[in-house]
């Protein structure tokens, strides 16, 4: 009996020091805390009017800065208007690990894209704080300056910023330029902020999905493996303009019924070929764009997105080779010119993305790897360094929209994940 007993005891010992605990956040205090942020621009829609550099930007970034220094930490911008927050780690000699996301909105947009990261990361370092842990590794939560306008902090992290941009005007009315001296950042050194491999150890970004794949299959998270890169080409297609009344049909070289002949091209050849790629025709303007008058000129728009450049590229080679061949036919020419608005593909670390996966097999919640259709923060930062990606689901797929929505639940379980999986970075090597 007595060695039954110490068999039971020595299982139960080992049982307890093997067991790695499962942290879990304040889901009270982080749906308070996104609700809060909210206000913030809120319209009468129940949209989220919250544009970079807009007064209601800059009243939410002095709520956060506010919020986060009372939790006793270190909190600064740097020159291009990122709002960093820090806690210290136990090794000095290690570097940050940083997480965060945006607060900034398209026009009339929702309250979910971006804050959700943001809040949640906040909430991730309150929960670390209420716990007494100790990281070895600093922990860093940025809150990047206009995402939506073109991920502008976090490129300017990545040193991939130029002067041009800093003209570009926003949505607000003010330039990027202006709109980062607004902040509290400095235009005139904003190529200072640029960051290499060896400033920091790990990032990770949770965000809403904008899609419909995790909502409508009942999945908890998504472990992103990649952000799709995309490529854009404005098409012109030139006829001949004439009068609509008295030109007869076959003798028409008319741009329209070979701009139509094109967007069907596009779809169908996307189609053809195996994968998530996808292509997009968001634009069609016709010239002189008179009810009588067939179009001398129609110029279109072009998109192609994909996880693989070179897939993009061949794609983009099969739409130009079979569109000559309608534009022949319909005596029209057609030609593409690059737009320089690409972005590359970006994989997210395998590593990170298997602790993802732990964390979310560690808290019985269901996971499916998958790409990010849209562009984000995490897409630059990768550029420099090890970085992850965590999805939660968007109800019905909507987002920039004041219905975009993801369930209570949801957000809980995905700043559940963000947490663990910061824990458990602080414990990697790459």
């Amino acid at each position: 009996m007595r060695k039954y007993i110490t068999i039971f005891f020595s299982l139960l010992v080992s049982s307890l020091f093997s067991q790695k605990p499962n942290y879990t956040v304040s889901k009270e205090r982080l749906l308070k805390n996104l609700k809060k942020l909210s206000v913030f621009g809120i319209n009468k829609n129940n949209g989220n009017d919250r544009v970079a550099y807009s007064d209601y930007d800059v009243q939410a970034r002095e709520y956060l800065k506010e919020y986060m220094e009372n939790l006793g930490l270190k909190v600064h911008v740097d020159y291009a208007a990122n709002i960093i927050a820090r806690k210290e780690g136990s090794n000095k000699k290690l570097r940050p690990i940083i997480f965060g996301s945006h607060i900034d909105a398209v026009p009339n947009g929702g309250h979910y894209d971006g804050p959700l990261g943001v809040i949640s990361g906040i909430e991730a370092l309150e929960t670390i704080l209420d716990n007494k842990i100790i990281t070895s590794h600093p922990l860093e939560l940025i809150i990047f300056t206009n995402e939506e306008g073109g991920v502008f902090g976090s490129r300017a992290l990545a040193g991939k910023l130029n002067n041009d941009v800093l003209e570009i005007k926003t949505a607000s009315g003010f330039t990027n330029g202006e709109g980062v001296d607004r902040l509290g950042g400095n235009q005139k050194r904003i190529f200072e902020v640029t960051k290499s491999s060896n400033d920091y150890h790990a990032f990770v970004e949770l965000h809403i999905e904008q899609g419909n794949i995790l909502n409508k299959n009942n999945i908890d998270i998504g472990v992103v493996t990649g952000i799709v890169g995309l490529k854009w080409w404005d098409v012109t297609i030139t006829g001949f303009a004439n009068h609509a009344g008295t030109t007869p049909m076959d003798e028409r070289k008319d741009p329209m019924i070979a701009a139509a002949d094109f967007i069907l091209l596009v779809k169908n050849i996307i189609n053809e070929i195996p994968g998530n790629q996808v292509g997009t025709v968001g634009k069609i303007e016709a010239y002189p764009g008179a009810p009588n008058v067939i179009p001398g000129e129609v110029k279109l728009s072009l998109e192609i997105r994909d996880l693989d450049e070179s897939k993009i590229d061949f794609l983009f080679r099969e739409i130009e080779k079979k569109a000559k061949i309608i534009a022949s036919n319909n005596e029209t020419t057609i030609s593409f010119s690059s737009i320089d608005i690409n972005a590359s593909p970006a994989l997210m670390n395998k590593q990170i993305q298997s602790l993802i996966i732990d964390a979310a097999n560690e808290l019985n919640y269901s996971f499916k790897k998958m790409p990010s259709g849209a562009g984000h923060d995490a897409q630059d930062m990768a550029i420099i360094v090890p970085s992850g990606m965590i999805f939660i689901p968007s109800v019905d797929g909507i987002s920039h929209s004041p219905k975009e929505f993801s369930s209570d639940e949801d957000v809980y379980k995905g700043a559940n994940i963000l947490l663990n999986t910061i824990l458990k970075l602080d414990k990697k090597k790459f």
